[in-house]
């Protein structure tokens, strides 16, 4: 129980040390946001502080922080280090930065920041890239709260009934101007996310459960190893580069660079608590991880949660947090689909204020998106987890860039550079390992994973002392 309020205490403590200097090392000022500059009634609309912090809380708070803690728990208390550290260090200033960045250059996507940043060929690799994260991230949070929706209906409205009907609003979110659906839909789903968030913590808590203490051993009842395998697992809890792609689009609605910390850094650490929050709930709820880990093999993510929430808080409870859990990936998918249309309208050209230019590319999107519903759910998850890390990197190595270009001290950049080789390791390590990647021995591929980070931080250390020279 300690280690849970302390690592709650820890994020807390983070935002106002560590972010605070992060801020500093960006630099806001007062210059007029592209909200306002460019304003243009669909995806240019200023947004009140408290509006754009809870669309950017739902927009990355999709089921990510909810089965990625689940599954990493299974690691046992050691995966509370990775939230804690990973998220103040590495998640937090990840999002603050790609959003910051992004709003310098008029609400720019991840892919053409790094078009800007790190060079043509890497822009159109990472619009190619992105593209396909958007596309796996839109068809997880279709897929997964389908399921769960379906566990509560009758047996006519299954799984397939529900994703037409997410897909369906899928194309509204996608298409209408943002403050006309997500801007109005999004304050209402965030209280109910907080609100399930408070209901399993304080269920566990009252409900007398055990949470074990924070300790570095690896519990995995599989005896899968931390290294890299945790670090893929619990993405959206502790970094997450399906991030990058949401940031920019906030980055449009955001009044003041100085609101930038509650947004988008604020966030982050929001998401962070939810995660530590499942993460604790799960192993207390089951007892031990090897418990844990037999019932997301037998019932699936979703069926674990739905007996976590009706479980620890009963049936009222339990329609509560489920639908809190259902908002998530929901108001995550339609943002993942959303800016993959921002990023194909930036390749085309195609101005997105009429609506017949948006739905040309909505359409196919959304057409594409269907069709990958139909492959297994824990394909895609791995997948997507890995494609989610890696992007992560490139994103901090963006940022990286863009400091030693243009801050007042180009070390400055060592803040965004550390995480990046840290990633590094662990992206390259896992597909190196990984079934979906190359299968490689751990003997090998640990020492491959470390090579690759190190020679990106001596490319990086020879990029910043020659621009320091």
């Amino acid at each position: 129980m300690i280690s849970l309020l302390c690592s709650f205490a820890a994020l807390f403590i983070g935002y106002f040390t560590y972010g605070k200097m992060v801020e500093k090392v960006f630099g806001p000022d007062d210059r007029k946001t592209p909200a306002y500059r460019l304003q243009d009634g669909v995806d240019y609309v200023p947004l009140k502080t408290w509006k754009a912090f809870l669309v950017q809380l739902l927009n990355i708070a999709g089921t990510g922080p909810i089965f990625g803690a689940l599954m990493g728990a299974c690691f046992g208390p050691i995966v509370f280090l990775w939230i804690i550290f990973g998220s103040i260090l590495g998640g937090a200033v990840h999002d603050y930065m790609i959003g910051m960045i992004s709003e310098r250059n008029e609400g720019r996507s991840i892919a053409e920041l790094s078009g800007i940043y790190l060079g043509t060929a890497a822009g159109w690799g990472m619009r190619l890239f992105s593209v396909l994260l958007l596309l796996l991230t839109g068809t997880v949070f279709v897929t997964s709260p389908a399921a769960l929706i379906a566990r509560l209906t009758p047996e006519w409205m299954g799984v397939k009934f529900w994703i037409v009907v997410i897909l369906i609003y899928y194309i509204l979110a996608t298409l209408l101007p943002i403050d006309k659906i997500i801007g109005k839909l999004y304050p209402v789903f965030g209280i109910v996310l907080i609100t399930m968030a408070i209901g399993i913590c304080a269920g566990t808590i009252i409900g007398g459960y055990h949470i074990p203490e924070i300790s570095a051993r690896n519990l995995h009842p599989d005896g899968l190893p931390v290294w890299p395998y945790m670090f893929i697992t619990v993405a959206c809890g502790a970094i997450s580069g399906f991030h990058a792609t949401q940031s920019p689009m906030i980055s449009r609605c955001i009044s003041s660079e100085r609101e930038g910390r509650k947004v988008f850094y604020g966030a982050m650490l929001a998401e962070s608590v939810i995660a530590l929050t499942w993460a604790a709930g799960g192993v207390a709820f089951y007892g031990t991880t090897g418990g844990l880990s037999s019932a997301l093999t037998q019932m699936g993510q979703s069926g674990v949660v739905y007996d976590i929430s009706t479980g620890m808080l009963g049936t009222v409870g339990g329609i509560l947090a489920v639908v809190g859990v259902v908002a998530c990936p929901i108001t995550s998918g339609d943002t993942a689909f959303r800016s993959a249309r921002l990023i194909l309208s930036e390749i085309t050209g195609l101005d997105q204020k009429p609506i017949k230019n948006r739905l040309f590319i909505t359409i196919p999107l959304l057409g594409l998106g269907a069709v990958l519903t139909q492959l297994d759910f824990n394909v895609l998850w791995r997948y997507f987890s890995w494609s989610n890390q890696t992007l992560a990197m490139i994103s901090l190595w963006v940022a990286s860039a863009y400091l030693i270009k243009n801050a007042d001290n180009q070390y400055k950049s060592l803040f965004t550079a550390m995480p990046a080789a840290f990633m590094s390791a662990v992206s390259m390590t896992y597909i190196l390992m990984a079934e979906e990647g190359f299968s490689i021995s751990m003997s090998l591929a640990y020492p491959v994973g470390i090579i690759f980070a190190i020679c990106t931080f001596i490319l990086y250390l020879a990029i910043l002392l020659r621009s320091a020279k």
